[in-house]
């Protein structure tokens, strides 16, 4: 039934041993067909084609017989080369966690695990050079004994800087810096205070004049004085200088035009129109 084999549990009977199912005989060195992606870049030796880290292959998976590492068995693995065909092995190696090329082809360079390599050497090295001399062996144990003192010092210096953190009250530090602020404040308080009673004690808002002052006073008083008695100006009419008067034509005697009078008034605009209307009709009665 299709369906069943999506559910998550299945019917067993009551009477079901699974020691009485039959096991599979399979063969140690049976091959399983399993998807794989190259673990490195390769060179196939027949046609030069390169492989980069990453191509996936269908790949042919075996155990290798007779070797493994620590209890761990190693793999191998068959692919092709995908341009000539011609097969590429290659196995895993658990003690460097990394993959050894077989045959078929020629892993490209890798720098890091040159490095990896060399440092290792070097190690080797250090240590057969340490057992074969007794005064290489005696530098190092000086030299760790020297870094073993340097961390104890350090140590006890961060314990010293706790203990003296750990006695500090902060509870009293706060306390302290709460009295630092308002005394402050109040400071400043009293300074504006007295500030205040020093501008305004004394002056009760009188200001003193000095004798300049006194000076500029009496010139102002002058000033105003004499621009109180200047008279107005006279008044000139519009028509004045467009209207002429006519003179009459009859001549006074000298003692009468020498008889000094009142300085008659500035005519006005009226006035004058009719001063020359009366003198023009008194002028055609005396033509007739």
């Amino acid at each position: 039934i299709m369906s069943e084999r999506k559910v998550l549990n299945k019917f067993f009977p009551h009477d079901f041993d699974p020691l009485k199912l039959p096991k599979m005989k399979l063969e140690k060195d049976r091959q399983y067909v399993i998807r794989i992606m190259a673990p490195f870049n390769m060179r196939c030796n027949n046609c030069g084609e390169y492989i980069h880290k990453g191509k996936k292959f269908n790949s042919r998976k075996e155990t290798v017989q007779g070797e493994t590492y620590l209890g761990l068995y190693k793999f191998r693995f068959y692919i092709r080369c995908p341009t000539c065909v011609s097969e590429l092995t290659f196995k895993t190696d658990p003690e460097n966690t990394d993959y050894e090329m077989e045959k078929g082809g020629t892993r490209c360079f890798q720098a890091h695990k040159l490095a990896m390599q060399e440092e290792k050497r070097l190690e080797k090295e250090a240590e057969e050079e340490e057992a074969n001399n007794p005064m290489k062996a005696l530098e190092k144990r000086t030299q760790e004994s020297k870094a073993e003192m340097d961390v104890l010092d350090a140590l006890e210096d961060i314990k010293d800087q706790n203990a003296r953190s750990a006695q500090v009250d902060m509870a009293a530090l706060l306390e302290k810096y709460k009295r630092m602020e308002e005394e402050e404040a109040r400071i400043q308080v009293q300074n504006d205070e007295d500030e205040v009673a020093r501008i305004f004690s004394g002056t009760r808002g009188i200001k003193r004049l000095d004798e300049d002052d006194d000076d500029d006073e009496n010139q102002t008083k002058e000033i105003d004085q004499s621009l109180t008695n200047r008279q107005p100006p006279k008044k000139i009419s519009r028509m004045q200088g467009l209207v002429k008067r006519k003179e009459p034509a009859i001549a006074l005697p000298k003692n009468v035009a020498d008889t000094k009078e009142a300085p008659p008034s500035a005519p006005t605009g009226l006035s004058t129109l009719a001063g020359y209307g009366s003198s023009s009709s008194s002028s055609d009665s005396d033509t007739s």
